[in-house]
């Protein structure tokens, strides 16, 4: 529901703010006064196109916000047309497109009349309006479609043509073999072979080491001879007791390690055939971490992935038939259903043109006639066709000429479905009628008050009588400069509105009686529709 609307600097509105309720509200006012510019204003809340020459003669820029609540969210969208440049966008304080502005919209507010944004005249929507009057389940075709989808999405990713597929086996394959003639292990093999490259290359140089360090370490080396000279002459020293005892330890070390490097010096051959064998290894292995990922670890997962890859390639024939036959059952149970929709929307087309015909026959359009056709294999092309005047072949709404025939249209349309964006908006409804008609309109849009908060541009006193809300926009001139303001009127000066729109002077005592009459009659309908609900 559109609950706040702010215009500034747009057309000859200077400035208006407006708080808008629940229920039916009309907007009124002298020709000129700027009351189409509100439901224009609204037009531009919802993506409509910003022109430069809608800015306010001496204002650099328009700028038009709205208030929209559904439930517990909350939406507030800013639109700025300045003078030179392009127009800018705000959904909730963030920059946004014109076209994200569009897509909401389209979910919050119908704008009937002479405007882009009207939500029936797209044929989804007209079909979604006939599957609502007539009931359309089109939820198994849905899932059908679904399913289809996820079919040939299968099929898709078994490997496309028989020579990609072959391509595609072929190289599987191949890496496959060179994974597993590796006979990689673990992940941990690389390093462990460079310990071990690392100590057969360098054989010689170890054994070196290590009997360097035992002739310095054993019983003769000069480590033990420091240790064993400290020793006698502390020996008998009792301050140093404890430093004797340690070193006893140390002399014991000393030998451990130097038995234990004298061991794995013997340990240490020279095997250039080993050593080879190693850099060759390491080299393949090389050679796979740069195919087929970092890390072994990461080689032998892709080893794994290209072995399942081969074999559902490799069960292609078995799988394909299997979901070709579930693709000919699907495309068979998808006629089927198809043709029950389509037999669904056929019936339920000319119920609806009837229901909607019946309801213009009481909005001044008496000779019109509507069609609704169904094409396509489920009947989704649906179009519907109106002909405004008897004699005159039907036309898609798009194309009916007259603002007020298709306003009175969508009026119509209205009254049968439930439906819709949560804001209906009606401008030129009551061109060209009066009268009884007048009143009928005006109930009628009172009547849309059940499911829809509804906003009316009137000039029809009939009209304006039925609603819960008015506001008066008047005009003045200031500087030279005509500008327009909006007032929320109360009982009084809604009397008065009233009167000026039925006799031109709202000071008619005759023009008095006869708003009043119309508020009172236009309170009792109301009171009976909630009776009836």
């Amino acid at each position: 529901m559109l609950t706040e609307l702010l215009v500034r600097d747009l057309g000859v509105i200077d400035e208006l703010s407006l708080v808008l309720g629940e229920g039916m509200t009309v907007v009124t006012g002298e020709t000129g006064a700027g009351k189409t510019l509100v439901v224009g204003a609204i037009d531009l809340l919802t993506g409509g196109r910003a022109d430069a020459s809608l800015v306010r003669p001496g204002a650099t820029e328009a700028e038009i916000q709205g208030r929209f609540v559904r439930g517990d969210d909350e939406l507030i969208v800013r639109r700025v047309i300045p003078r030179e440049g392009r127009s800018r966008v705000y959904i909730n304080g963030h920059l946004a497109t014109v076209s994200a502005l569009t897509d909401h919209g389209v979910d919050l507010i119908d704008l009937h009349g002479q405007h882009a944004h009207q939500s029936l005249l797209k044929p989804a929507v007209q079909r979604a309006a006939l599957d609502q009057f007539g009931g359309v389940d089109t939820g198994p075709l849905a899932t059908l479609l679904d399913e289809l989808r996820a079919v040939d999405a299968d099929l898709s990713e078994l490997g496309g043509d028989e020579r990609s597929r072959a391509r595609e086996i072929d190289l599987l394959r191949h890496q496959l073999a060179e994974i597993e003639a590796a006979g990689v292990e673990d992940g941990d093999e690389d390093g462990r072979l460079d310990e071990e490259e690392s100590l057969l290359a360098d054989a010689g140089a170890h054994r070196e080491a290590a009997r360097t360090a035992v002739a310095a370490l054993d019983g003769d080396g000069p480590a033990a001879a420091s240790v064993a000279e400290a020793l006698q002459v502390l020996d008998v020293r009792s301050p140093f007791s404890d430093l004797v005892s340690r070193l006893r330890g140390v002399q014991a070390e000393l030998a451990d390690i130097a038995a234990e490097a004298r061991d794995r010096a013997e340990q240490i051959d020279d095997d250039p055939e080993r050593l080879e064998l190693l850099r060759h290894r390491r080299a393949m292995l090389r050679e796979l971490r740069r195919k087929y990922g970092e890390t072994l670890e990461e080689v032998v997962a892709f080893g794994v992935e290209s072995s399942d890859r081969l074999a559902e390639l490799s069960s292609f024939e078995e799988r394909a038939n299997t979901l070709d036959d579930r693709k000919a059952g699907l495309l068979a149970e998808l006629t089927r259903v198809r043709a029950e929709v389509l037999s669904v929307r056929t019936e339920a087309a000319p119920r609806f043109a009837a229901a909607v015909e019946k309801n213009l026959k009481g909005l001044a359009m008496a000779g019109a006639r509507l069609e609704v056709t169904v094409g396509g294999e489920a009947g989704d092309d649906i179009t519907i066709r109106l002909a405004a005047n008897a004699g005159h072949d039907p036309q898609p709404l798009s194309k009916v000429a007259s603002g007020g025939e298709l306003a009175r249209a969508m009026l119509a349309l209205r009254l049968v479905l439930t439906s819709g964006p949560p804001t209906l908006v009606f401008d030129e409804v009551d061109a060209g009628i009066g009268g009884e008609v007048a009143h009928t309109v005006g109930a009628n849009l009172a009547a849309l008050t059940s499911d829809h908060q509804v906003l009316v541009v009137t000039h029809l006193a009939q009209v304006a009588a039925c609603a819960d809300h008015h506001v008066a926009v008047s005009k003045r001139e200031v500087d030279g400069v005509t500008v327009s303001a909006a007032h929320l009127l109360a009982d009084d000066a809604r009397i008065i509105e009233l009167s000026r729109m039925l006799s031109g002077s709202p000071d008619s005592s005759a023009a008095r009686e006869h708003a009043e009459e119309l508020i009172n009659s236009a309170r009792l309908q109301a009171a009976s529709r909630l009776a009836r609900r």
